[in-house]
C-alpha cells in the first residue's frame, strides 16, 4: 500500500488538526466542522498531484492557453456520518465528480468492547473504471473501511483507489495492509499512538461525529 501522511511536512493542515484536538476550541461545533472542511480540502489538493492529467487550450480574451485538466473521473465515497464534512472539503476542489455514501457501524452485541461492523445503507454512482476517494475522519482499527470496500467493490473495479482519513493508528494501517491491494493510496492527515483497550484512538480528537453533529442515542 502507498502511504502518505501530509503532517510529515509544515503546512496549514498541522493548525487544523491542532484545532480540531483542542479542547477547548472543538467545542464549537460550527468551527469543528469547518476545519475538518479544510483539513478535506488540503488532502484534496495533495491527492490531485497522483491522478491523470490531459492538455486541453482554453480560450482567454486575448488568445488560447495551453494548460492540463483532470482526466480521470472521481468518485467521492464517505462513511456516514461523520464523513460528511470531510467529504464536503474534498467536494469543494473536486466539484465536478459524483459522490456516493455508505454506512457503517460498530455494533457490540454482547455490550462489551467486542464489535463487529455493519455495513447497511448505500448510495453510490458506477465505480467501473473510475478513481474512487473513499473518505473517513478517523482510521482506528481499519475495519470499518475494509467492510464498506468489501461492499463497494463486490461487482466493481475501479481504475485506481484512494482512501483519505484525518486520523490514523498504527494498528488501522497494519489492517489495512494485511487486507487490502498493496496498490491503494492511504492519505493520512496524521499519524497518532495507538488504540486504547476500547479500541478509540489515542490521543485522537474523541467523536468525530458526535463533534460535528451532536450526540447520538
Amino acid at each position: 500500500m502507498h502511504i502518505h501522511i501530509i503532517s510529515e511536512h509544515e503546512s496549514l493542515l498541522n493548525h487544523f488538526l491542532a484545532e480540531i484536538r483542542d479542547v477547548n476550541i472543538q467545542k464549537d461545533r460550527m468551527r469543528f466542522r469547518r476545519n475538518i472542511e479544510r483539513i478535506g480540502e488540503i488532502m484534496s489538493y495533495e491527492i490531485s498531484k497522483k491522478l491523470t492529467f490531459q492538455s486541453v487550450d482554453i480560450q482567454t480574451p486575448l488568445g488560447i492557453k495551453k494548460t492540463a485538466a483532470v482526466k480521470d473521473q472521481v468518485v467521492l465515497c464517505s462513511i456516514l456520518r461523520a464523513g460528511l464534512t470531510l467529504h464536503q472539503g474534498f467536494l469543494n476542489y473536486f466539484d465536478t465528480a459524483e459522490n456516493g455514501y455508505i454506512s457503517a457501524y460498530r455494533h457490540h452485541p454482547n455490550n462489551d468492547d467486542f464489535f463487529e461492523i455493519v455495513v447497511q445503507y448505500q448510495a453510490a454512482p458506477s465505480l467501473e473504471n473510475k478513481t474512487v476517494i473513499l473518505i473517513d475522519p478517523m482510521l482506528a482499527t481499519g475495519q470499518s473501511i475494509v467492510a464498506v470496500l468489501n461492499k463497494l467493490l463486490s461487482k466493481q473495479t475501479p481504475k485506481e483507489i484512494h482512501i483519505a482519513v484525518a486520523i490514523a493508528t498504527p494498528e488501522g494501517i497494519k489492517y489495512l495492509e494485511d487486507h487490502l491491494s498493496p496498490n491503494y493510496h492511504l492519505w493520512i492527515g496524521a499519524l497518532d499512538d495507538g488504540l486504547n483497550e476500547h479500541k478509540y484512538i489515542i490521543p485522537g480528537l474523541g467523536d468525530a461525529g458526535d463533534l460535528a453533529f451532536g450526540e447520538k442515542l
